[in-house]
């Protein structure tokens, strides 16, 4: 049997008797039971996760932004690969051993890094880490900011790992302690230079950034680690401000709080499983963070559905608006009006903003799989099947896609433009590449998000934020 036959029976099974058919599901309490995954979805995984087990520094741990063009290094990119690790293990890609080596190495080089105020041959400052580090010295990437938010990511991937090695043993001891002493280095009220919010990030040169962190995107780890550390928590009046910024709206019929990049709606929850759990502003609308997110990704697709400005190929299975590459920063003329394009950026759609050049990309959509696997599992397939000969590489799915950018006169920065078919990436982004490993290992078993309801600077956050229900009152 050839193996697009092979997933379409496993598809077939999947709508049949795994998950829900109607998108208009609100799905809240919903239990994702373990499921058998496609051949395509289970082989998205294992090349994703190989993205960081193959291109990551063995005496490091550190993992580049992209590749194969050459680049720096993701402090975040490294948080999701501390995750991927154990999945690997699970899946049988690695051994534990293995897995368990290269997160120690991994969690000494972050604890035993120099950290201070210059300007440079530091990795952080205040337990914060630099946004980028050079791939070779492991310090700070030229005038990189420390950064909030990729600093939390980075840390939940540490606290992952203390959650998931637990035996007895010198070595995994150690993974314990360099992630108990990497969570409580970190100065969440030096970060608050306007409390009760939390700055975007600091420079040695300009000080704090302007800007804090406000609802509703990618920094809700920032706020809930912050509210859970053991050593320099803030208080529950930074939730409050996180919240008092949230945009509640409608768009495509569906309400939720908006945010136009779909990333914003899965960073958090691949570590925090907001099943069933509520906060004051969610208690309110009546629904959880889990149903938010599946709304913003009903939404989208619908937009893409509407083809509002009429981009090539968008469809109700050809959608997915996130951040990611581009073909170039021009104007070019497409169906009698001009159309900007860009080259690395934020897309997305929602009430909030509309931000679409034609650009999509593949994370957008298996990122969110345990959301609305009803619509993700025919886009996935979709994608592989139009644009395999351009968009499938080693490590799976390239970065991104245009089918409205053909032109072929236009210098681009990334990829390539294939005639009569359109603009794609010929790299891959560690950011982009990290949630469709973890995100597909919580649609098929919640590995991650079950251990990671057991951890105390989590729940901590979480209790101080004012989330009640479901597994969080359990003991």
């Amino acid at each position: 049997m050839g193996i697009l036959r092979r997933q379409a029976l496993c598809l077939l099974l999947l709508a049949s008797c795994a998950v829900p058919t109607d998108p208009s599901d609100r799905g809240i309490h919903r239990r994702l039971q373990p499921v058998q995954l496609s051949p395509l979805l289970a082989e998205v995984q294992r090349r994703a996760f190989l993205y960081f087990w193959e291109t990551a520094d063995p005496t490091t741990g550190l993992v580049p932004d992209r590749w194969p063009t050459p680049s720096f290094a993701s402090i975040a990119a490294v948080g999701f690969a501390l995750t991927a690790y154990p999945i690997g293990v699970e899946r049988g890609w690695i051994t534990r051993d293995q897995a368990r080596d290269r997160t120690l190495t991994t969690l000494r080089f972050f604890a035993h890094g120099p950290q201070g105020p210059e300007s440079s041959g530091t990795i952080g400052y205040k337990g914060f880490f630099y946004h980028f580090l050079d791939m070779k010295s492991g310090t700070r990437f030229g005038t990189v900011e420390l950064s909030s938010v990729d600093t939390a990511l980075l840390l939940m991937g540490v606290r992952f790992a203390a959650r998931y090695f637990r035996e007895d043993t010198p070595e995994e001891a150690e993974i314990r302690t360099l992630a108990e002493q990497l969570t409580n280095a970190t100065d969440w009220r030096w970060m608050q230079p306007r409390p009760p919010r939390i700055a975007m990030g600091w420079t040695p040169e300009t000080g704090f950034l302007p800007a804090d962190w406000w609802g509703y995107n990618e920094a809700m780890v920032v706020y809930l680690l912050a509210l859970g550390s053991p050593t320099y928590s803030v208080g529950p009046e930074a939730w409050q401000a996180w919240t008092s910024s949230y945009r509640w709206g409608s768009f495509y019929g569906f309400e939720h709080v908006g945010f136009a990049p779909l990333f914003g709606h899965q960073y958090s929850h691949l570590w925090v499983d907001f099943r069933g759990i509520y906060d004051g502003f969610m208690r309110e609308k009546g629904i959880d963070y889990f149903e938010n997110s599946r709304r913003a990704v009903l939404a989208q697709r619908a937009y893409a559905q509407a083809k509002p400005q009429g981009f090539q190929d968008y469809s109700k299975n050809i959608w997915g608006l996130s951040a990611c590459d581009g073909p170039a920063d021009v104007t070019m003329e497409v169906n009698g009006r001009q159309v900007r394009f860009y080259t690395y950026a934020a897309r997305g759609a929602s009430h909030t903003e509309v931000r679409d050049d034609g650009t999509l990309c593949p994370t957008a959509v298996v990122s969110s799989l345990p959301f609305a696997p009803e619509v993700v599992v025919p886009a996935t397939e979709a994608l592989y099947r139009r644009y395999r000969p351009w968009l499938w590489g080693a490590y799976g799915f390239l970065d991104a896609f245009n089918p409205t950018f053909r032109f072929t006169q236009v210098p681009v920065r990334h990829g390539r433009v294939v005639p009569d078919v359109g603009w794609f990436d010929t790299d891959y982004l560690g950011i982009d590449q990290g949630p469709m490993v973890i995100m597909i290992e919580n649609y098929r078993s919640e590995l991650v998000w079950r251990l990671m309801r057991g951890d105390p600077v989590l729940r901590e956050g979480l209790k101080k934020a004012g989330f009640t229900g479901g597994w969080l009152d359990a003991p």
